[in-house]
């Protein structure tokens, strides 16, 4: 009788480290009691002279207003991640989480003056439409991405237009848009 010994990879070093470390962010913001998130990890309209305002654009997709928004946000990380990190590798998705950061945090800073913004559902839409693109071939689009892009790309924006909420719309749509370009590109070199 062969017992193989079963045992536990670290299968997708990127997205593991990035979910370890919100939830690490997370942890030390509610000892903190926000203070961690309002310094370090959400962007808002603060002076251009602190070097802490550029800091932000990047560091804004780890912080999380909570346990129900971090959780939200890991699923589909953890869920979509591995798929794409080993597709597209650890180095193109640290790229796609960096974009996704520097275009929503700038979006925030400039339509926004008056909004804080936190969390990683920008880069959860991205991985989204990415996702959308793994079986893309050249010349072709393939019907999950429409498909997808009307659902989730749809949703947001009748929410935007309709519901009056917390939940920023256009982090979301901007992260759809740099998930289907980066998609796209990395696809179309293959």
């Amino acid at each position: 009788m062969d017992t193989k010994k079963i045992k536990i990879t670290f299968n997708s070093p990127v997205t593991l480290g990035f979910i370890f470390i919100c939830f690490a962010i997370l942890v030390v913001n509610f000892i903190t009691a926000g203070f961690t998130n309002q310094l370090l990890f959400m962007t808002y309209h603060s002076s251009l002279s602190s070097p802490l305002t550029y800091v932000r654009l990047f560091t804004h997709v780890m912080g999380h207003s909570g346990w129900e928004h971090f959780i939200s946000n890991a699923s589909y990380i953890l869920l979509l991640g591995p798929l794409l990190e080993e597709k597209y590798g650890g180095k193109n998705m640290i790229m796609v989480i960096l974009i996704t950061a520097i275009v929503t945090g700038l979006a925030n800073y400039i339509l926004f003056p008056n909004t804080a913004l936190c969390g990683a559902s920008g880069v959860v839409f991205a991985f989204i439409l990415m996702t959308s693109f793994t079986s893309f071939k050249q010349g072709e689009i393939p019907l999950t991405f429409i498909l997808v892009t009307i659902v989730f790309i749809g949703q947001q924006v009748y929410e935007g237009i309709f519901l009056q909420d917390d939940i920023s719309n256009l982090t979301h749509i901007l992260g759809g848009v740099v998930g289907s370009v980066v998609g796209y590109k990395l696809n179309g070199k293959r």
